[in-house]
């Protein structure tokens, strides 16, 4: 039986032995039949479209599942007093390291006692003003360079949020809008950072029932699956005045460690027993003297001592 191409080329012969189309045209026209005949099955190439589809849904659900990367400016943060990757040894990085050590005892059991919850450390101060989210960065900043533990750095003072703007960076969705949209994952509000080893969950967008969220039981949710979700990870929350609000009260019985961090020369000491009263059942309060006069470190002297449970006692030194 004799093809259709066949045919066709039976038929260009006679048109051209009539004259009515010439060898250039044959050529084109045979041309044109030999192209249509390697053009592959239409059915095959609408089946690998959708193939191909598929693949870059799964790809975009797949991006959308990683956390945002934020760039902080090391240098102007250094240029400010805060610790950074690259800072050399100074009294500052010296004194972070003392602190910072029995409360990564505390957070891994390598302590006399165990502490529960020893992972999830609160920064807090009696009052505004005596630098506790100063220290709150610092210490986070400590804790991120240790190899072996990453560091989670969340602003629970939701009325005056402040841990963002010191860091350089614009406002993000972060820990009220966790509390309030169930529909929002934690991985969609946490901020991986240029600094390794550290995270940050800023406050979020504000909110007229902000101090009724931080003490929740969303809250208290979110804490124990913060507190057991990956065992190298230390939270530092950077929490409202215990003096101001009770918020800050109702947070530190979920910690398991407290830094309360202490003006020297400004904050009276019976404001500061009063606010070690509204935290007696945190098992471990380690207290800051931030900006206490110190002998031997001459005129620019600023230093801060610090007791603890265990009766550990030293002269250290902040500048804020």
């Amino acid at each position: 039986m004799t093809s259709s191409i066949e045919k066709a080329v039976q038929r260009l012969e006679q048109l051209r032995k009539a004259g009515v189309i010439d060898s250039e045209n044959q050529v084109v026209l045979e041309k044109d039949v030999i192209e249509l005949k390697k053009t592959p099955p239409i059915l095959k190439a609408s089946g690998n479209r959708n193939e191909e589809l598929e693949k870059t849904e799964n790809s975009y659900s797949s991006k959308n599942s990683i956390s945002k990367k934020v760039e902080i400016n090391l240098e102007v943060l250094a240029a400010a007093g805060y610790l950074t990757p690259s800072s050399p040894r100074t009294t500052a990085t010296d004194q972070f390291r003392v602190i910072k050590r029995p409360l990564l005892d505390n957070a891994t059991g390598k302590s006399a006692a165990m502490v529960m919850n020893g992972n999830l450390i609160m920064v807090t101060s009696s009052l505004p003003g005596e630098g506790k989210s100063f220290a709150a960065i610092n210490l986070a900043m400590s804790i991120a360079m240790e190899v072996n533990h990453t560091v989670l750095l969340v602003d629970a003072d939701v009325a005056r949020p402040s841990i963002m703007k010191k860091l350089g960076l614009d406002p993000a969705p972060g820990l009220l809008d966790l509390l309030l949209d169930q529909t929002i994952q934690l991985s969609d509000v946490l901020l991986k950072t240029n600094v390794p080893r550290l995270t940050l969950l800023p406050t979020g967008r504000p909110h007229p029932r902000a101090t009724e969220l931080l003490t929740s039981t969303a809250m208290a949710v979110l804490l124990e699956d913060l507190g057991k979700r990956y065992k190298d990870r230390i939270i530092i929350f950077d929490s409202p005045p215990l003096l101001l609000t009770t918020e800050a009260r109702v947070l530190a019985t979920h910690m398991g460690q407290i830094l309360m961090i202490v003006q020297a020369e400004k904050t009276l000491q019976s404001q500061v027993q009063h606010a070690l009263s509204t935290i007696e059942a945190c098992p471990v309060k380690l207290m800051v003297l931030n900006q206490a006069r110190t002998r031997g470190l001459g005129a620019y002297g600023y230093g801060y001592g610090y007791g603890y449970g265990y009766g550990y006692g030293s002269d250290l030194q902040m500048q804020k």
